[in-house]
């Protein structure tokens, strides 16, 4: 049987779990002796039977046990909401208890804060032309090349600025 390549085998042995923990979690401080220890405890972790490589069956097998771990951690996340949504105890969801669920939708800024924004002359209302006037500063900078006209490419590339 061929061994993986520690470099490979060591891309492969990340948990799906741990996977995700890093990316939903705030970012940290991590140590050197930190980041080895955890790199030694996911490869003997994978080399079952403790002979210092990993095999092709061997990354298969903790990937495996990844997947399953991952499926069970989501059944868990997944029943406690579904127990959350389900107000009545009854084990099903009505369509009242889903919505129930979904977020409050709201504007971004008060009625006062819009005016604000857009009264540049301090009358308390908003013209046309104030309410125009900052969006066409937005438009001609997206238009890098000032034609009048603002392309995909431009939209993308005026994307990437930010």
């Amino acid at each position: 049987m061929k061994c993986v390549p520690f470099a490979c085998a060591a891309a492969m042995l990340m948990p799906a779990s741990a996977a995700f923990a890093q990316a939903t979690a705030a970012p940290r401080a991590v140590t050197r002796a930190d980041f080895v220890r955890n790199l030694d405890q996911r490869f003997n972790s994978a080399d079952t039977n403790h002979d210092g490589k990993v095999t092709k069956d061997e990354v298969l097998a903790q990937q495996r046990r990844d997947l399953d771990q991952g499926k069970a951690r989501l059944a868990q996340t997944l029943q406690a909401k579904f127990k959350q949504l389900d107000t009545n105890r009854d084990g099903q969801l009505s369509l009242q208890e889903f919505m129930a669920a979904a977020p409050p939708i709201r504007t971004a800024e008060t009625p006062e804060q819009m005016i604000q924004h857009y009264d540049t002359n301090h009358d308390g209302v908003v013209s046309a032309e104030e309410f125009r006037a900052p969006e066409l500063v937005k438009f001609n900078r997206v238009d890098t090349n000032h034609d009048g006209i603002v392309t995909p490419a431009e939209v993308k590339a005026a994307a990437g600025m930010k």
